[in-house]
């Protein structure tokens, strides 16, 4: 057999084997990890874009909750243990491109994940009981200065956007406050309507409980009010603007015609009506990149991310 013709046959075999692939993808139902509590906001979200997904798809999604880490016990327990071969997927938070910086990992938010689709992003709030004497970001303040080290807020675990904004917020206000981290939205709400924290810094997870009268809506995070109607950083006189974007990935090494395959899948659920209105449910934004603006993204993330941890003066010793 000459060279010509083994080339062409393999060539062929590779085709058919590439068609093969997409054809046979997927035969049975796919994990998506979900690495907060369930009961959350991310949970809630996740599981309502995995039933629109499994329409577009054709398999179930099955939503895992493996929470811990500040968001990354899961997606790197994935990249370790799981085959890329798109049955096993995760939520992948900002905290990746953060938490390297602080303490040493056993995973590389750059090397150890293939990037599908980015989705969405969080509007970050701090809330308080009703009955709570604080009732403005002002108060907050008077508070932590009268008693430095004593006001206690909940977050999603250190290194998350919820800890670092409350620490930028703490820094520029001259003050100190007392973080208490937990797993989760779910765990920090229980703290906070149990009396253990004074505040929770969290994503619109809280919304459903400032809507019943059950907590009180201080502050929030972004370029403009929510449907909440609280007044935002800026306008409570300290400028900050943040919202923490996240998507989906799987482990490193993902042939490329599954990416485009589950990219495209996604991209249609992201777009789908039923989405959009889990989307202002929760007062998130629609923030579609494709797999390699993703992946872009997280690179530039990453460096970028390195100077707000120093600022905070949280490098890793």
């Amino acid at each position: 057999m000459n060279t010509a013709l083994r080339l062409t046959l393999a060539a062929a075999a590779l085709s058919v084997a590439g068609s093969a692939l997409g054809q046979n993808f997927p035969t049975r139902p796919i994990t998506l990890i979900c690495p907060w509590p369930a009961g959350g906001s991310t949970d809630t979200h996740l599981r309502r874009f995995a039933e629109v997904a499994g329409k577009y798809i054709g398999q179930t999604i099955i939503v895992e909750n493996k929470p811990g880490g500040g968001g990354m016990l899961g997606p790197g327990t994935m990249a370790k243990t799981a085959k890329p071969d798109g049955y096993t997927l995760s939520q992948l938070p900002v905290g990746a491109f953060r938490i390297p910086h602080m303490q040493k990992v056993d995973w590389d938010p750059l090397k150890d994940f293939t990037y599908i689709i980015g989705l969405t992003g969080y509007t970050f709030g701090v809330v308080v009981k009703a009955d709570s004497q604080i009732k403005t970001v002002k108060d907050l303040v008077d508070f932590a200065k009268a008693n430095p080290g004593k006001f206690s807020y909940g977050s999603t675990g250190t290194g998350t956007s919820p800890h670092l904004l409350m620490e930028e917020l703490a820094a520029k206000a001259g003050v100190q406050l007392l973080h208490v981290p937990f797993k989760g939205n779910a765990d920090s709400t229980q703290a906070l309507m149990g009396g253990h924290v004074m505040a929770q810094s969290d994503a619109t997870g809280w919304g459903r409980h400032v809507d019943a009268g059950a907590l009180r809506l201080l502050v929030t995070f972004g370029e403009k009010r929510t449907k909440w109607g609280a007044p935002t950083a800026r306008e409570s006189g300290y400028d900050i603007v943040s919202y923490s974007p996240y998507g989906l990935v799987a482990p490193a090494g993902m042939d490329a015609r599954l990416v485009r395959q589950l990219h495209d899948a996604f991209k249609k659920a992201a777009d789908d009506p039923e989405h959009l209105k889990v989307l202002q449910q929760f007062d998130q934004v629609y923030w579609y990149k494709s797999s390699e603006e993703y992946a872009k993204w997280g690179a530039q993330t990453f460096a970028e991310e390195r100077a707000t941890i120093a600022r905070l003066g949280l490098l890793a010793k």
